[in-house]
């Protein structure tokens, strides 16, 4: 069985989107993110599960790397946990779960098989991790500080989460960062 896995781009200050949910900052430094990296989470991931928020913002992006995951490199079952869900999504391969973040994991791992669920999206990020389902956070740090915007981890948290490294490269002027949750 695979992992439960956060994989977003980071400012230094915290922040996964910019103000005004500007996300063309991440872009700016894209040919230093280690293309192996990259790779390996496009291979290894087997289904997506993201807040209404980030398919609000990819659904409304003009950029398609961030329209489509990983700029279309990545294809499989996409689920989207709402309560609120569009009626006008065209893409099968798109699916609008509502209840608790622990039913959205178990229908999202049974459609990754043996592969990996990548959650993005702060919200979402926020409840696997209190919920106790994260495995793994890799993170590209970007050297920069934006004031503002969407934070990755933005919720009050009812116990403290210990990370044990397991990758910190440098690559440019990213930092990339992989932590495993310790249980």
């Amino acid at each position: 069985m695979g992992i439960v896995l956060v994989h977003t781009t980071v400012s230094l200050d915290g922040f996964i989107a910019g103000p005004g949910e500007d996300m063309d900052w991440v872009f700016e430094l894209g040919s230093h993110v280690p293309a192996e990296i990259v790779q390996d989470v496009i291979v290894t991931t087997g289904a997506i599960l993201a807040g209404r928020h980030s398919y609000d913002v990819g659904r409304r992006a003009r950029r398609p790397e961030v329209s489509k995951p990983f700029g279309g490199a990545w294809s499989g079952p996409q689920f989207v946990l709402t309560h609120d869900p569009p009626d006008d999504e065209r893409d099968p391969t798109i699916a609008f779960l509502s209840g608790d973040v622990e039913t959205a994991i178990a229908t999202a791992r049974a459609a990754a098989g043996d592969r990996n669920v990548l959650v993005l999206g702060a919200n979402v990020v926020d409840q696997c991790l209190e919920a106790g389902l994260v495995d793994e956070i890799l993170i590209h740090l970007y050297p920069v500080l934006l004031g503002d915007g969407a934070r990755l981890f933005g919720a009050r948290r009812s116990r403290r989460i210990d990370l044990e490294p397991i990758a910190i490269t440098r690559s440019g002027p990213l930092a990339n960062l992989r932590y495993r949750v310790v249980r």
